[in-house]
Parts: C-alpha cells; structure tokens; sequence
C-alpha cells in the first residue's frame, strides 16, 4: 500500500488468484477509516472486484487499485465531490462492454460500472490502461 497523504491511496497486486479477495478487504477498510457510507463501500467493492477479476482474465502483471476521497470543503458546485477509483493493468488494450447472455457467467463488469458510477472511462497510461470511476456520496 502506498499512502500519499490521507487523501489517496493505492495498491499493486500481483496478477494472482488471491488478488481479488485482497483487493476488496484493502478497499472496504480504507473505505470504513474514512467513514464513508456502507452502501458506498459495498458498490465500490462490488465495482472493484469486477475490474480486477477483468484485469486478472486478460492481463498479466501488476494491478493497481487506487482511491481518492472526496473533498467537501471548497467543492467546485458544479461538480459534487465524488470518490473516484481507479484500476489499472499493463494490458493496453481498453475493455470492450458487451451484453452476456442470461447463461454467460461473465461479461457483466463494464455494464456494472456503467448503471452504478456517476461518470467512469478508460485512459491509456505509460504501460498499460486504467478504467475509472466516479460514485456519487450520499446526499450528493
């Protein structure tokens, strides 16, 4: 873990098995230090798992997963505070969202990300590519 400043933090995790379950425990009790609502914890978690299993399918190498809180002091009116994730892999290819089938047991992740966030997209990195997210905080 590397924690910048109390208002951001970020993980690299192997491309294992493992890196799914470890990702949600680090995510939920970041989440939960920042006392941020536990229906805002269970979507981030639920919407970072999809995106790091998605990395795990087609990536091999480091993901990364990193938060950012919301600020509410001085927030641009415009433009509510929102906490924005982000997961990034070395695959630079940018996820295709697809409809599954009702039997297909995947392909949901994308369309997850897309009903749930307020804004999300895909950048190119250095080595790689991020998809991102933006939930709204309740209230908001």
């Amino acid at each position: 873990m590397i924690d910048t400043d109390g208002d951001r933090v970020e993980w690299h995790f192997p491309a294992e098995a493992n890196a799914v379950r470890t990702a949600r425990h680090a995510v939920r009790e970041t989440l939960r230090a920042w006392e941020l609502d536990s229906t805002l914890g269970d979507v981030t978690v639920l919407l970072v798992s999809e995106l790091v299993t998605n990395s795990l399918r087609y990536a091999s190498g480091p993901i990364g997963v990193r938060l950012v809180r919301p600020r509410r002091d001085g927030a641009d009116p415009a433009h509510p505070p929102a906490l924005l994730v982000e997961v990034s892999d070395p695959l630079p290819d940018p996820p295709t969202e697809r409809v599954p089938g009702p039997e297909d047991e995947g392909g949901r992740g994308l369309g997850l990300v897309a009903c749930s966030a307020r804004r999300w997209g895909t950048r190119k990195g250095r080595a790689g590519k991020t998809v991102w997210f933006e939930l709204a905080l309740p209230g908001e």
